[in-house]
């Protein structure tokens, strides 16, 4: 699909013909044969959008297509928007990076560290709010499926939908971190802990916030925790392959069928709750491909965004040395991690083209963006597929956007 009222990619140095060869490829590979239900792909330079394109359907077998108006859950990508909203309050000196997590919850002042079954000692310092935009807290997920500490978030069911993020933090609290703040990565709750700070911090409610500072100025229409009656028909389904049987299953309905999003959520999840369109999403990135403005709003100053862009891990080390066999969003060799999503520090150990500084996350159910700020280049794409490693398509997508850059 290609907008007659877009940019020819031509005039910003991009190839028509290898961008359209983008969709057909994932069709080919992936929608016929019944893999993934559709596809939904944009490409935009110096922030004009080049590339748009909608293939397959809501449903998987359906006949509702997808378009611009789908609405996705997005999951782990609502975690960039939580560390902006932090940072909006940095800005305002509201929030430091270096003050203690408990200053704002303070039932993490007594958290300890996991030694062993039935064993814990205290932190060598405590953790900090950086910890929690770097995911070095030593907080965890329930699902990864690796250790004791994960195994006590399953049994005591943290993150569950029916209570809210304030409830959800202290009853983390009480838990054992997984190591010590700041000596190592590993992806967890720790944006749904900041986004407690969030509302602590500015007395307001993480969706209130969100509207009012994010959303609103920058016209993101469709984003929210929940879709709205008016707009329930355009969510599409979710689904889920197992990684043993291979089997596809969905996770979730389409429309008024969907259990999880149809009604205001108790959880606000700061790290994972968000749902979006192509166009809303694509919006938020070009606020931080602009240095924090877009027509005429500015939401950060430039210094803070390329703040944000750094990476802060320990030493500059990459999430692979620092994170071991744990799970990520992004490719874990040549990245480090910023404020709220990872950072190209060596674009060959990444194994695809790409430029030093690019900022990029995804989610669990297949979407990703990236941002090149070298080559002022924006990518989003997105399917509903759980989980986001179910298939290589993050790289195929990087490796045929790059190929359609001209000059």
């Amino acid at each position: 699909m290609f907008d007659s009222e877009m940019m020819s990619p031509e005039e910003v140095g991009l190839n028509t013909e290898r961008l359209a060869a983008i969709p057909k490829y994932f069709k080919q590979g992936y929608l016929d044969s019944g893999k993934l239900p559709c596809m939904a792909t944009m490409v935009s330079r110096n922030g004009q959008i080049v590339h748009e394109d909608y293939t397959g359907t809501t449903e998987l077998g359906g006949a509702e297509p997808i378009s611009a108006d789908t609405i996705f859950r997005i999951y782990s990508m609502t975690k960039p928007i939580t560390s902006v909203a932090a940072m909006m309050l940095h800005e305002e000196g509201v929030i430091r990076l270096d003050q203690a997590v408990s200053k704002y919850i303070p039932e993490f002042a007594d958290t300890e560290v996991w030694a062993g079954e039935g064993k814990t000692r205290k932190p060598d310092r405590e953790m900090t709010i950086r910890d929690l935009f770097t995911h070095t807290s030593g907080i965890t997920y329930g699902f990864l499926l690796q250790n004791g500490v994960d195994a006590l978030y399953r049994r005591e069911k943290i993150g569950r939908p029916s209570e809210t993020l304030e409830t959800m933090c202290k009853r983390l609290a009480k838990l054992p971190l997984l190591f010590s703040p700041g000596t190592q990565w590993n992806y967890g709750h720790s944006i749904d802990v900041l986004g407690r700070i969030v509302e602590v911090a500015s007395g307001q409610s993480l969706d209130v916030f969100f509207r009012e500072r994010i959303f609103e100025p920058l016209a993101m229409v469709d984003t929210d925790f929940f879709v709205p009656e008016d707009k329930i028909d355009r969510l599409m389904a979710c689904y889920q392959k197992d990684p043993i049987t291979r089997e596809i299953t969905q996770s979730d309905g389409a429309g008024a069928t969907s259990k999880l999003y149809s009604a205001q959520p108790a959880m606000l999840n700061a790290g994972g709750g968000l749902v979006s369109t192509m166009r809303d999403y694509h919006r938020f990135c070009l606020m931080l491909l602009h240095g924090g403005t877009l027509d005429g709003q500015r939401i950060l100053s430039p210094k803070t965004i390329e703040l944000m862009r750094m990476n802060h891990l320990p030493d500059g080390k990459t999430i692979k040395e620092m994170g071991d066999k744990t799970f990520s969003e992004a490719r874990m060799e040549g990245n480090g991690f910023g404020l709220g999503g990872s950072v190209i520090t060596n674009v060959a150990d990444t194994m695809t083209p790409g430029s030093v500084g690019t900022f990029s996350w995804g989610g669990l159910a297949s979407t990703f963006f990236w941002i090149d700020y070298e080559e002022e280049l924006i990518a989003i794409q997105a399917t509903q597929m759980m989980p986001s490693g179910a298939y290589p398509m993050r790289p195929q997508f990087q490796q045929m956007v790059y190929a359609a850059i001209d000059w």
